[in-house]
């Protein structure tokens, strides 16, 4: 595909959405209900939907909206790989922090200035899953 000057890739269309779902996995489902059925509403997955061996909460909305799903792999082991929410304002990742500390998540670092114009907390679920919420602007 040509690049344009700015650096982006053209392509032929638009989207409105840039990711659908998550599937995460984790070595057993029980030991991370409390974290999960806190922390999801908090990021704006607040309609919890019945999923037989899944915890799954989804976005709200009038069409067919983001998710966010757990389910149990007891082989699972937490790799290097980071999953990151983004926030309207540096309020936000404060609060969302408030509650990553609270439900006891490991390796608490921030909320902090990562760099000019954002701002991030970084955590890991009870089993060692990592999570970024941020809220970064144009500098």
């Amino acid at each position: 595909m040509p690049k344009h000057k700015t650096g982006h890739v053209k392509s032929g269309s638009q989207m409105k959405r840039h990711f659908d779902h998550v599937d995460l996995r984790v070595p057993k489902l029980a030991d991370v209900v409390a974290f999960y059925e806190t922390l999801l509403p908090a990021l704006g997955f607040s309609r919890r939907v019945a999923v037989e061996g899944w915890l799954q909460f989804e976005a709200t909305g009038d069409t067919a909206a983001e998710f966010f799903g757990v389910t149990e792999s007891p082989a699972h082991v937490p790799n290097e790989n980071r999953i990151a929410f983004w926030t309207e304002s540096t309020a936000d990742v404060d609060r969302i922090a408030k509650f990553a500390a609270q439900l006891v998540a490991r390796n608490i670092e921030g909320p902090m200035d990562y760099e000019a114009g954002y701002y991030a907390v970084f955590f890991e679920d009870p089993c060692g899953n990592r999570f970024e919420v941020c809220h970064r602007q144009r500098t």
